[in-house]
């Protein structure tokens, strides 16, 4: 676990919280329930959490709380990811104006995190409980990841509502997803089905990749394309369905967050 006073992250948060209790009193008892009452970042996450998603009847709120708390402060590679992906938030979205922001009100970093949660509940072979939390994040995120798919650190869902990610999909490190994407399937077929999406992907707003399909590494998919087919790396593909339509000069389209397309030929740098 992280040390208390080594965590940039949660230091820069906790200053962000204070001056912004400051600055609007009506906001300070929620800023000191959510980030300033707490010692670490694991723990203030698995209450800010919990309490959006805790339902009576289903996911009671302090035994939520707990089962967070446990995954969160047991998993060192779940600690990784949160704050990775919590900077990632930070670094491209130019909406987002500090640490706490996303913390707090992004959903689609709480989805992400909520998610990993069940897929560490998956794993330990706990599926009703993780598919009861996938559910749940469902409903309250407008965010439906099953818990087995495989998801790297550094993501950014972007806005994320509606965006689908299917039980054998993979998404590796440093990936941006904008809303409305899918990554399915494309019938009844079973075992692995899903789309594997490459370091550094840029996947714009209502995409829908169906199949095992590979997104190569720094790869960019237009906004609305219908993507049945493989997208080789450093290539822009759009278009229903999506054709390659030119080569990127970036490595990871995803850092940048530039959706405009490349038709040029250009080769990658």
């Amino acid at each position: 676990m992280i040390a208390i006073g080594e965590d940039l992250v949660w230091d820069e948060m906790r200053k962000e919280a204070r001056r912004d209790a400051d600055q609007e009193p009506i906001l300070a008892s929620f800023l000191h329930v959510t980030i300033l009452n707490h010692k670490t970042l694991e723990r203030a996450l698995a209450c800010h959490l919990a309490s959006k998603l805790s339902c009576p009847s289903l996911l009671p709120p302090i035994l939520l709380m707990e089962l967070f708390c446990e995954a969160f402060e047991g998993d060192s590679d779940i600690q990784d990811a949160m704050r990775f992906d919590i900077r990632a938030v930070r670094e491209r979205d130019p909406a987002c104006s500090g640490f706490s922001v996303p913390f707090l009100y992004f959903k689609g970093y709480q989805a992400l995190q909520s998610y990993r949660v069940a897929h560490w509940l998956y794993l330990q072979g706990r599926r009703s409980l993780a598919l009861a939390l996938q559910s749940r994040i469902s409903e309250v995120f407008a965010v439906d990841i099953h818990p087995a798919a495989r998801i790297g650190k550094g993501i950014l869902f972007d806005h994320a509502t509606g965006i689908i990610v299917g039980e054998t999909a993979v998404i590796k490190d440093n990936v941006s997803i904008l809303h409305e994407v899918t990554l399915g399937g494309t019938g009844k077929e079973t075992g692995d089905r899903h789309p594997k999406i490459g370091e550094g992907v840029l996947i714009g707003a209502g995409a829908k990749i169906l199949g095992n399909v590979t997104i190569g590494d720094g790869a960019k998919i237009g906004a609305g394309s219908v993507v049945l087919i493989d997208v080789p790396p450093h290539a822009t593909a759009v278009g229903v369905p999506a054709k390659v339509t030119g080569r990127l000069r970036v490595e990871k389209p995803a850092l940048l967050m530039d959706h405009r397309l490349d038709t040029n030929g250009c080769s990658a740098q």
